[in-house]
């Protein structure tokens, strides 16, 4: 395929431990995944995406900019791909633009992950895992014949089972567990050669003591000393149980908890018509959310309560027709509707100590504030957004001469989107008195407003393609890709009158152009596979979450468009089979930068109490490491009636800045991360047997932060959520 992917097999997916997307990443370098928790979920290709994963920072009127599928199936939110993989044949990541072949039209790229389908030979396998912070990870599928030749079942389910690795000196409780399960079941109809018919439904669970983060650091602002974390403080007789993050010690004192499900059923229809292929697509799927957190993240009872139950329901409807055969012309060409509804439930308490932390001992009059200002002062709400999209793709290939192919795609696209937003304020110590009532009201405050947006675009790709030899391929391409408007759901920034500012309820389209040149190739024997990629992307309202640093009481993340971005790199994967050997590399070098963004958020040490915006212009891009590289090994050695296997795999990434504002403070360090494992496996070509081996998940024990929120309250306090240490284990698989 003339265009820039990587594709990681389901039988290296379960030899490398990648057991979910995140793993994913120890895979392919140019793939970036962050999570807080679920919801906080974000994808970004080559630096571009949805980047932002502080908690109470996501927005349900941001659509992702990579796309997720699975089995042809786009999920519209990136917290269903904090799921643990099941029963998958492979996984593609599609890099660029995306939306003249199937599906969403998507700025960054696209995940595609397909199941294994059912088969009509009986078939089953068992996976047991268990290892240290008592994991447990079972997986189990079985396949085979109901009616021979035209029915065929699949089933396949796992569950995973962890303690927490952050220990709270408070409640004694380990956590940030793991509480997973997933079950899928399929249905294969074949009446005829011509005409397939797949039936799937799933149902995931995610759970566990879930999701806080650690004292990473304390940076300084221009502010007032006394309102910044050393002073605050200082004042509370507060300090951490642990100012090393990889101590991995909290004492939050807020109820935590995370309970998420989601499923969904589809079906999808190929019909064989002799010169070209109908396939029909069609889905339903929700997803539901709800998690408590400590947003203070300390153990004085600021917050008491910060959740947002959610749920989201969605349909699609795909229709493609593509042509079959070897043809001097080849085409594909569908119609795309897809409908999603997200409601959701903010919901914010305070504590006792809310109104020293957050507004002090006097009001700006000078009019004292009572301690218990904030005790049980907390904010309710309804939100709802909806989205209607629908679209029409085509691309045809075209052999202008034997070794020269021309791809030229087009997709029109056209969106409607419309949110409501209502919130109230209830609770707090009973006051008349005006400047308290202001001061309570800078915390939470009752807003009310409804947006819609309607956007068309066209965009497309042209691509030339030409086959130097029988091994050898050289491309060049270039892209367009549209993302339209988002709306503003997790309430609006304030003016200097504490008005919600209602010009930022609606952001504009985001638009992604990218030009790519690359050669793929094959040498000795076709024993050694190298392609070779460079790009240039400039995206023009670059939509983005990022955070009004002019607040002093609470932080506020909203939708916001950068102006221009630019994202220009090379990449490099190798893969390299000899006898038992199996070698695979890939290298990622990315210079992103903001080329346009005069009104950004401002970095913690310049902030004042006056601070509005700061000038990121030519600033790097949030998130993007330099220098990103894997490396995977897998060797077969055999011995007596079995072979032993050894398998690892290395990920590399440089340094990269955490937050929109690109503090000094945000700044992550690079890391290397090493999974291995070696096993005796009895089971040749395919056929029955087992294995058993031992594993070793972050081998070396690497200490790296895999992301970070700025303290709610704007303090100076910086979090981070360490990585996982070292898990050593044992594993059986077993094949019938």
């Amino acid at each position: 395929m003339p265009a820039a992917l990587g594709v990681v097999s389901g039988a290296w997916l379960d030899r490398s431990l990648a057991v979910n997307t995140q793993a994913l990443t120890t895979l392919v370098p140019s793939l970036a995944y962050s999570s807080a928790n679920p919801r906080n979920t974000a994808f970004t290709i080559r630096g571009l995406g949805s980047s932002v994963v502080a908690v109470s920072q996501a927005n349900d009127g941001l659509e992702p900019g990579v796309g997720f599928y699975v089995d042809g199936v786009y999920h519209a939110r990136p917290a269903t791909a904090a799921f643990d993989f099941s029963d998958i044949e492979r996984v593609e990541v599609l890099r660029g633009p995306q939306g003249t072949l199937f599906g969403k039209n998507t700025t960054a790229g696209a995940i595609s992950l397909t199941s294994r389908l059912p088969s009509f030979t009986p078939a089953a396998t068992e996976e047991l895992s268990v290892g240290e912070r008592r994991l447990v990870q079972a997986r189990a599928s079985a396949t085979g014949p109901l009616v021979d030749g035209v029915l065929a079942y699949r089933l396949s389910g796992l569950l995973t089972r962890r303690d927490g690795v952050i220990h709270n000196v408070r409640t004694g409780a380990d956590q940030n567990s793991v509480d997973n399960q997933a079950v899928r079941g399929q249905l294969l109809f074949t009446p005829s050669a011509s005409v397939q018919l797949r039936l799937v439904a799933d149902y995931s669970r995610f759970g566990g003591d879930c999701c806080t983060q650690v004292y990473l650091r304390v940076g300084t602002s221009l502010r007032s000393a006394s309102r910044q974390y050393a002073a605050l403080a200082a004042a509370a007789g507060y300090a951490p149980p642990s100012t090393n993050p990889y101590d991995r010690l909290t004492d939050i004192d807020a109820g935590l908890g995370v309970n998420t499900n989601e499923g969904g059923v589809a079906a999808t229809l190929d019909w064989n018509l002799g010169s070209a292929t109908l396939t029909s697509i069609s889905a339903w799927r929700f997803w539901n959310w709800d998690a408590a957190n400590d947003r203070d993240y300390t153990g004085l009872p600021i917050q008491l309560t910060q959740h947002i139950p959610s749920r989201q329901d969605q349909v699609s409807q795909e229709l493609r027709l593509a042509s079959n055969g070897n043809r001097p012309l080849s085409y594909v060409a569908g119609l795309y509707y897809f409908r999603q509804v997200i409601t959701g439930q903010p919901i914010s308490i305070y504590g006792g100590y809310g109104a020293p932390w957050l507004l002090g001992s006097t009001t700006s009059n000078g009019t004292a504030i009572p301690a218990n200002l904030l005790d049980g002062y907390g904010q309710t709400g309804q939100t709802r957004f909806a989205v209607n999209s629908y679209a029409a793709f085509a691309e045809a290939n075209w052999k202008v001469l034997p070794r020269v192919t021309l791809t030229g795609g087009l997709r029109q696209t056209w969106e409607d989107k419309n949110g409501q937003y209502a919130t109230t304020v209830f609770g707090g110590p009973t006051t008349s008195n005006a400047a308290l009532i202001s001061a309570r009201l800078s915390v939470l405050r009752p807003q009310s407003y409804a947006a819609a947006t309607h956007d068309s675009s066209l965009s497309g790709r042209a691509n030339l393609a030409w086959q130097v030899t029988d091994r050898v391929m050289a491309y060049a391409g270039y892209a367009q890709g549209f993302k339209s408007g988002g709306i503003n759901m997790s309430g609006l920034p304030l003016d200097s009158a504490n008005q919600p500012v209602l010009a930022t309820a609606v952001i504009r389209p985001e638009r992604n152009i990218t030009w790519e040149g690359g050669i793929k190739s094959q040498w000795w024997g076709r024993r050694l596979t190298l392609n070779l990629a460079a790009y240039h992307t400039t995206v023009r309202d670059f939509q983005a979450t990022v955070v009004d640093s002019s607040q002093t009481v609470a932080l506020r993340g909203y939708l916001s468009n950068i102006p221009r971005v630019r994202v220009q790199g090379v990449e490099a994967d190798a893969a390299l089979h000899w006898g038992g050997l199996t070698l695979t590399g890939a290298l990622a070098y990315a210079d992103g930068r903001y080329t346009d963004y005069p009104k950004g958020p401002c970095p913690l040490e310049v902030q004042t109490a006056a601070t509005t915006a700061c000038d990121l212009t030519g600033k790097a891009l949030t998130g993007l490491s330099r220098w990103s590289e894997t490396l995977g090994a897998d060797y077969r050695l055999p011995a007596g009636r079995g072979e032993f296997v050894l398998h690892s795999d290395t990920a590399w990434r440089t340094s990269y800045n955490g937050d929109p504002s690109l503090s000094r403070y945000t700044w992550i360090d690079g890391y290397t991360l090493t999974n291995a494992s070696l096993a005796w496996r009895n089971r040749r070509d395919g056929g029955p047997g087992f294995e058993l081996g031992v594993f070793a998940r972050n081998l070396f024990n690497a200490n790296y932060i895999q992301n970070l929120t700025i303290q709610a309250g704007n303090s100076g306090l910086i979090l981070g959520t360490p990585s996982d240490p070292r898990t050593l284990g044992v594993t059986l698989r077993a094949w019938q």
